[in-house]
């Protein structure tokens, strides 16, 4: 039998929703081990497989693994149709840095890939000590500037006229019953955090899980997003067969592999130095 998920702590955010989260595994605060942090996708939110399945490997490996609902999400307060990439980006700011202390590795599903990138940027610029904590990325087909590239350029004509003289168009959705609900202002907000153009450094591990048959974010887009990300170490898998979401058996089982083992090479390297500052 499946353990249930435990009911979930809030904070308020900066625009006053009540976002909630919740950790599985070790104590959230513990910082010994590297843990994850789980940025979900657009419309979906904390108790889907694929971050119920972290939680249990973080259980079994003893490490935290913290999971949050964007406002407007789940069990997070908030209107979907009033969530911009800005909102939510400072609430996963505001999770990450007060919530899921000590070494993490973000993983990022769809939008949350978009997300975990522009939360590792905005650390990087703003509180290099923070963003020090983040040991790797994993991106599952990485919806980065999802806004412009696969929504705004992707509507026909008479979709854009709609949303511009409206102020939004509902999107029917394969996933649910409840149509995709596509705002003015998510839009337009969501030009402000374009990075593909501009490209990103990434200093830690990233990887790239990609399905092959992910009509919602094609492979093509997210090689695309593989290629503007400059750093040492950066891989993309593409899975053959695999759809959007990722959860099939063995999907997950590769999620787990990768996440775990960036977790232990973070691990033994905080290892090696914590020896070496004992010798010195």
């Amino acid at each position: 039998m499946d353990t249930p998920m435990p009911e979930p702590s809030f904070l308020k955010s900066a625009e006053g929703e009540d976002i909630a989260w919740i950790n599985d595994g070790a104590a959230a605060d513990a910082g010994e081990k590297c843990g994850f942090f789980w940025l979900g996708g657009f419309m979906s939110d904390m108790r889907g497989g694929k971050a119920t399945a972290l939680g249990h490997l973080a259980e079994r490996r003893g490490r935290s693994a913290v999971r949050f609902d964007y406002s407007g999400h789940g069990a997070s307060s908030g209107a979907l149709a009033e969530g911009t990439i800005g909102k939510w980006l400072g609430e996963a700011e505001m999770i990450f840095r007060e919530v899921a202390k000590g070494p993490r590795v973000l993983i990022g599903s769809s939008m949350g890939g978009w997300i975990a990138l522009l939360l590792y940027r905005r650390l990087k610029q703003q509180a290099p000590e923070e963003a020090e904590r983040i040991k790797g990325l994993v991106l599952l087909a990485p919806a980065a500037d999802m806004t412009e590239e696969l929504m705004w350029k992707e509507f026909p004509e008479a979709a854009r006229k709609e949303l511009m003289e409206k102020g939004r168009i509902e999107i029917p959705s394969q996933y649910g019953d409840e149509p995709y609900i596509i705002t003015r202002a998510l839009i337009e907000e969501g030009r402000n955090h374009l990075l593909l153009e501009e490209g990103l450094e990434v200093a830690c591990p990233l990887r790239i899980l990609q399905g092959d048959a992910d009509t919602d974010v094609p492979w093509q887009h997210a090689l695309k997003t593989y290629e503007a990300l400059k750093g040492e170490d950066i891989t993309f898998t593409l899975v053959k067969g695999a759809d959007h979401r990722l959860s099939d058996p063995n999907s997950l089982m590769l999620l787990g592999e990768t996440v775990e083992s960036l977790c232990v090479r973070a691990d033994a390297r905080a290892r090696t130095q914590a020896e070496a500052h004992r010798m010195n």
